[in-house]
């Protein structure tokens, strides 16, 4: 277990490793990867931040073979702050061969449910050679642009939570403009570390990550103009990253590892 893993209290544990088993044999698919996303793995919890529970899963390879094919993802109600969703197997290899960062990062969270599967190194694997440095950057700068709007440039006071949903976008967009031959990690604190930013820039945003996490939510934070500026400069620079076209070279690959894990 990881130092990130420790930070999931263990009755909380215990309660989604439980559900996970149900959402198996419920649903009679088996999970190849179930993660915590959202703020606590990214870094940056509140004391009531939700548990965020992503995960993979593959059906039986006669659920596949059906004319009317059925739904590609499990979403279960929100119970006692635990979200628990996650994708069928097909759905993320499609969506990891349209360069989809949301793939990229349940790959690499630093808090686990369940042991990863022997599949996930394969999919890790495919996942950094489909590295598309401008798709990637472009999908961070819509959702850090979605996260800042109408508040990035009024100068107003905001919830700490919405700025570090455009702050860690931001702050992938530097990293892998400063790196782009590697996929991001999902941590706040290792994006930091990989975007060479001021001592002083890193102090704010260290001081800003403990301000989260004694606050709610909601709970509004001072403005800061250097943090301000880094998020405002990053998520306008998406076009500058390099493109590749990848996708036609990799189609049959992804197949086949469809293919075998279906038939296991």
């Amino acid at each position: 277990m990881t130092q990130a893993d420790k930070t999931i209290p263990p009755t909380v544990r215990r309660e989604i490793e439980t559900r996970l088993d149900r959402i198996e044999a419920d649903n009679g698919v088996r999970l190849l990867l179930a993660i915590e996303s959202g703020s606590r793995a990214w870094g940056f919890p509140s004391p009531d931040s939700d548990y965020d529970v992503r995960f993979l899963y593959v059906r039986p390879r006669d659920w596949y073979l059906s004319l009317a094919p059925g739904r590609d993802v499990i979403e279960t109600p929100i119970e006692d702050e635990i979200d628990l969703n996650g994708w069928d197997v097909r759905k993320a290899l499609t969506l990891l061969l349209k360069s989809n960062a949301v793939v990229s990062e349940w790959i690499e969270s630093p808090i686990r449910y369940r042991p990863g599967d022997p599949f996930v190194d394969r999919l890790r694997s495919l996942a950094d050679d489909l590295l598309n440095p401008r798709a990637i950057a472009y999908h961070y700068a819509r959702s850090g642009k979605l996260a800042a709007d109408r508040w990035l440039d009024d100068g107003d006071a905001v919830p700490v939570k919405k700025y570090f949903y455009a702050l860690r976008p931001a702050l992938a967009i530097r990293a892998i403009r400063l790196n782009p031959a590697s996929r991001l990690p999902m941590n706040l604190q290792a994006l930091v570390a990989a975007s060479d930013l001021s001592s002083a820039l890193v102090e704010q945003i260290n001081a800003l990550v403990e301000a989260k996490a004694r606050t709610n939510e909601r709970a509004n934070g001072a403005r800061l103009p250097e943090i301000d500026a880094l998020i405002r400069g990053e998520l306008d620079l998406a076009s500058e990253l390099p493109a590749r076209k990848l996708r036609d070279r990799f189609v049959d690959r992804a197949d086949q590892l469809f293919l075998e894990l279906t038939n296991t």
